[in-house]
């Protein structure tokens, strides 16, 4: 049974997304490399046999040019920045989801099933279908990390291969006749989709056309999107979350439940991946209807956007304003005489634009500073005054009959020898502890020999 930690693939992308200091060098060589993104772009589109002025004009209109475009660039906004959010989430722990395009199919087939069954008057209907999508879409992502935590089931791989197994769901539930399929209107032939949900399970919007229209999704997503960006920065559950992508022993010996918090933050990317769901299944971006279809890459392109803003969830508001402006003119493209698909080959130039150069920049600084040779960090002492002072000879005893023979003459004004030691008490007075200073020197040894010899004697002839 494995345990529960953090997974391999989202430390590292974590690590080489913060490389460092030097934010100077990483912001010049993001713009350097975004010029070369879109001069590849021009040349693509004049290969092809397409006109880059004409593409950029229709790319132009059709996103920004008038109020109703921009209306459309915004409902494209709202998905694609709670996608990225709970991307940043995920990735900000160190598990690294991928799995956003099955969750947002599973969010918009649990509020389908909710907002289809339940006859709720009223705006109740909205929140439970939400709510519905929230909790679907949580408990499917929450799926990845049990997975992990009992059978070792890498979270990279089986989010991914969930997406596949969602869409399969999708399917059969459009095909299914007591399911979500939709209801036969005579005999007429019935379409692999739901039936509408109600009116008062949708999403309403601030303006009219042809003036701007903000729809209630985009609101939702922004404060999403502020909410959790503050709870990551100024919150203790924030900073055990990053504690637990970049370090996760550190986390563990600091009493932080590094499974558990990992688990949470998985089921929190998945559960606003299903709320961007919602938001397709109830706003004017699509028809209303459960269709296997209806994400519309949203999942993919929200993982591109939390790339791109470096899991940074204020960041991503701009970042996902650019791919809804990118999504909403592809299609006059086709006007122009460019294959639409070159919008997708835009996005993917643009991502490697923004991830290239603090990578890349983040690999110089450690080989320049594993090139550098390394310098000392002690420094030699000088050799204290003991160590430089030449040992002086200790005075050595007489052998042991003739230092008894003196300790046991009355008369001799000689002291006894201590017989533990093994040495004069001079040498006696040197061992105790203090200033060498205070110590007096031994004596010569010539003379200790002589003096010792003649105190012998002297008791012989008593």
């Amino acid at each position: 049974m494995a345990t529960l930690g953090i997974d391999g693939t989202g430390q590292r992308l974590l690590r080489r997304l913060n490389p460092g200091p030097g934010g100077w060098q990483v912001g010049l060589a993001t713009v350097a490399t975004i010029g070369v993104a879109l001069g590849l772009s021009a040349l693509l589109i004049a290969v092809t046999g397409g006109s880059p002025t004409a593409s950029t004009k229709a790319l132009y209109q059709g996103s920004m040019a008038s109020p109703a475009a921009w209306s459309t660039s915004l409902l494209y906004v709202a998905p694609l920045l709670l996608v990225a959010v709970g991307a940043c989430v995920s990735a900000r722990s160190g598990f690294f989801n991928i799995g956003q395009e099955g969750q947002v199919l599973i969010g918009a087939l649990a509020g389908a099933w909710v907002g289809l069954r339940l006859a709720v008057p009223g705006p109740l209907l909205l929140v439970l279908v939400l709510l519905a999508s929230v909790v679907g879409a949580g408990i499917w992502a929450g799926l990845s990390a049990l997975m992990y935590r009992f059978r070792g089931v890498n979270i990279v791989v089986s989010t991914m291969l969930m997406t596949f197994l969602a869409q399969q769901l999708i399917s059969f539930a459009v095909n299914t006749p007591w399911l979500l399929q939709e209801s036969r209107l005579g005999r007429g032939t019935l379409s692999p989709q739901s039936n509408p949900v109600p009116e008062n399970a949708r999403l309403t919007s601030l303006g009219e056309y042809p003036n701007l229209q903000l729809n209630g999704g985009l609101v939702l997503a922004v404060m999403v999107a502020v909410v959790l960006a503050l709870v990551m920065a100024r919150t203790r559950w924030g900073f055990r979350l990053k504690m637990v992508g970049l370090n996760p022993a550190t986390a563990r010996h600091a009493g932080v439940r590094v499974g558990a918090l990992g688990g949470i933050a998985l089921a929190i990317s998945g559960a606003l991946a299903g709320l961007a769901g919602a938001l397709l299944l109830t706003s004017p971006v699509g028809t209303n209807r459960l269709q296997p279809g209806m994400s519309l890459n949203i999942g993919w392109d929200g993982l591109l956007v939390a790339l791109v803003a470096r899991n940074n969830p204020l960041l991503a508001i701009p970042v996902a304003v650019l791919f809804g402006v990118l999504r909403a003119g592809g299609s006059f493209l086709a006007a122009t005489g460019v294959p639409s698909f070159l919008v997708d080959v835009v996005k993917a130039l643009l991502v490697l634009a923004f991830v290239a150069p603090p990578v890349v920049i983040g690999m110089l600084r450690r080989r320049r500073l594993a090139d550098e040779p390394s310098t000392p960090t002690s420094t030699p002492t000088a050799p204290t005054a003991a160590a430089a002072t030449p040992a002086t000879p200790v005075a050595t005893t007489p052998t042991a009959p003739v230092a008894a023979a003196a300790s046991t003459d009355p008369a001799s004004g000689s002291s006894p020898v201590d017989p533990v030691a093994g040495s004069d008490p001079a040498g006696s007075a040197a061992s105790v502890p203090g200033p060498r200073a205070a110590a007096s020197p031994p004596a010569d040894p010539g003379d200790a020999g002589t003096a010792g010899t003649k105190d012998a004697m002297e008791g012989r002839l008593a």
